[in-house]
């Protein structure tokens, strides 16, 4: 049985005001510090004060309106697009119109290459590598960064599966401290830019920004390098595919086009895997029943042989702690839109700039659509607790046309990795670690959660 109340950390919501002082003054680029406790109650409203209009949709099907987007009228945010514009340029996660058309049509092709099936094998590597480390770590009794080993592994994925290569440590390394840096950097911006500037400012990201990108896109570069042209025909992957696409005049993208896309395929594919398996190992260092149950399920399907492909489906309790950690911890956590347009959105106006957005974290936790919405409890994902859903209450991968496409790859990923590693190893935090969420390019702890491993089970 689980630990009843388990409420993992949360910041402490405050009135809107002191909110909106909170983020100002800390510095910390935090920006879950901008939600007020009245967020997490209404429909649709204003979050906060800010010199341009910035409002909080939460009632499903609004929210799910402005996702579908069946007009046109909100693309992603200018706020989006500008931050991350040094490391994946104009690529298909950020563009829009007859761009993000023509981009989508040319890279689906490759991404069918993601199907699970597929994939496994690699993952299976992946989760293999990262297994020596651990016993690595293990016999060295020494504390590790959590947050960099899940960085390396889903990273380790991702090139396996996109490059055909493994990712080396250094560079893993390299690519998590860099990435460490954009995010920090760029949500501190942001804050500032929602509170005081008008809609469409540009501000040039500082100089340790612009080298953390040039350093990702360095190594996206070199991976890239072997698959173009003749010596990259012995390659079938998806980097290759993307290379070879073309539009229907005939044309593929340039280099810098490609790494915008590979980008894309990194930083959706890596860094927010990594932030939900940081998570879920934090959940689990604290709740033993949770790992004893998981512990159960696995045993009872694959003994203490190989987890197989055809196993992953059936690993129902595994999957739903998974769940239920997306919940808690959506990778992304605003899904940020600008109207191009004055509209109405439930009555309300909202005028052209208006910044509009979905939080996934925010519909996670809300108090009309969830009960007791700030503790986990893997369990009310069960089909007979079916009825205590909301529809659209619940959407870690996004809505409508920009959906994320891996999803089903991510789920299959996340539950191999859970059950391998649940099952060889026990984690525990070291002590004194105050832990506490904060929402940047992804949700992330505010410093990396240091802890260490052993045998599973010898206490």
């Amino acid at each position: 049985m689980t630990l009843p109340h388990y409420r993992p950390p949360r910041p402490a919501p405050r009135n809107a005001l002191m909110s909106l002082l909170r983020a100002a003054l800390n510095g910390d680029g935090n920006l879950l510090g901008l939600l007020p406790g009245s967020a997490y109650r209404m429909d649709i409203g204003p979050l906060g004060w800010s010199r341009r209009t910035t409002m909080l949709v939460n009632r499903p099907d609004l929210a799910r309106s402005v996702l579908m987007d069946p007009e046109g009228i909100f693309p992603k945010s200018d706020l989006m697009v500008n931050a991350l514009e040094p490391l994946i340029g104009d690529s298909i996660f950020v563009s829009s119109g007859a761009t993000w058309a023509r981009q989508r049509e040319m890279v689906d092709p490759a991404l069918t290459m993601m199907r699970v099936n597929r994939a496994f094998p690699s993952i299976e590597q992946s989760v293999s590598a990262c297994v020596e480390t651990l016993e690595r770590q293990m016999r060295k009794e020494a504390p590790f960064s959590l947050d960099l080993a899940m960085s390396h592994l889903t990273a380790d994925v991702i090139c396996r599966t996109v490059f055909s290569t493994s990712l080396d440590h250094e560079a893993s390394r390299e690519v998590f401290e860099a990435f460490t840096l954009f995010e920090r950097s760029v949500a501190q911006v942001e804050i500032r830019r929602l509170i005081m500037d008008k809609a469409w400012t540009k501000i040039a990201q500082r100089q340790s920004v612009q080298d953390a990108c040039v350093l990702i896109r360095s190594h996206l570069d070199d991976m890239l390098g072997s698959h173009i042209g003749a010596q990259g025909e012995r390659f079938d992957d998806i980097a290759r595919n993307i290379a070879l696409a073309r539009d229907i005049d005939g044309i593929g993208f340039t280099r810098a086009e490609l790494i915008d896309q590979l980008g894309v395929l990194f930083l959706a594919g890596h860094e927010t895997s990594a932030s939900a398996l940081t998570w879920v190992f934090f959940i689990l260092a604290n709740q033993p029943h949770i790992v004893a149950r998981i512990r159960a399920e696995v045993k009872a399907l694959a003994g203490d042989g190989p987890i197989a492909f055809e196993h992953i489906k059936k690993l129902s309790y595994t999957r739903n702690v998974f769940r239920e950690t997306l919940r808690l911890y959506p990778p992304i956590t605003f899904l940020p839109r600008v109207a191009t347009k004055a509209t109405t959105i439930g009555g309300r106006r909202i005028p052209r700039g208006a910044l509009v957005i979905v939080a996934p974290w925010v519909l996670h936790r809300h108090e009309r659509y969830w009960r007791e919405p700030d503790v986990f409890d893997p369990d009310r994902f069960l089909p007979e607790r079916e009825s205590e859903m909301t529809s659209g209450a619940y959407i870690p991968f996004g809505l409508g046309p920009r959906v994320c496409a891996g999803a089903a790859f991510a789920t299959v990923e996340a539950v191999l990795i859970i059950a391998d590693l649940v099952r060889r190893f026990d984690f525990h935090l070291s002590p004194g670690a105050q832990v506490q969420p904060a929402a940047r390019l992804t949700t992330r702890p505010v410093q990396q959660i240091m802890c260490s491993v052993t045998r599973a089970g010898a206490q």
